[in-house]
């Protein structure tokens, strides 16, 4: 059974920084990410459905730059379940949302740094404005993503994250990890 991928590889002009695609996102952080239309799913929405059934899968045909795009943000959210299950207590709903956004704003590697894990699968941006862009943009959407991340993992309102989510802590999307 093949991996599920990006609706949004068909999207026509849409901006590329490498080759990783540059989609809208909706959200009211600041930074570069272009607006989305708020009645449709945007990335996020789609990493988040597709996360648990994508988790399961070594291996992932990249079938365009969404694709590429979907893979960071899957192993962002696998690296924020690792972070909330290191935890000795169970965090607080407001906890959780402190530690994934100081996550998603401490310094990362992007395509084209010596320590980003999946290199050979991306292309690094041309120049620096590119790659100071990128930077910006996938902070953006990992501010976003945890945001709404946290939000489902504790929309029960048991004050506690969901244990079906949570059971994806210790899984790795392609055996791979952003390194956070």
């Amino acid at each position: 059974m093949p991996a599920y991928h990006s609706s949004f590889n068909d999207e026509p002009d849409v901006r590329q920084v490498g080759n990783l695609s540059i989609l809208p996102i909706k959200t009211r952080i600041r930074g570069p990410a272009p607006q989305a239309d708020s009645s449709q799913p945007d990335i996020i929405d789609e990493t988040l459905d597709l996360f648990r059934a994508n988790s399961l899968f070594r291996n992932f045909e990249i079938k365009g730059p969404a694709d590429r795009t979907l893979i960071v943000l899957i192993l962002f959210i696998s690296d924020c379940l690792a972070k909330l299950g290191s935890v000795r207590t169970v965090p607080s709903q407001i906890e959780a949302q402190k530690m994934l956004n100081t996550l998603s704003v401490d310094s990362f590697p992007i395509p084209g740094d010596a320590n980003f894990a999946l290199n050979a699968h991306y292309a690094p941006p041309v120049n620096r404005a590119d790659s100071e862009y990128l930077r910006q943009y996938l902070t953006q959407v990992r501010q976003e993503l945890g945001t709404r991340l946290v939000e489902k993992l504790y929309a029960d309102g048991t004050g506690k994250p969901s244990k079906w989510w949570m059971s994806f802590q210790k899984r790795r999307f392609m055996n791979r990890s952003l390194g956070n």
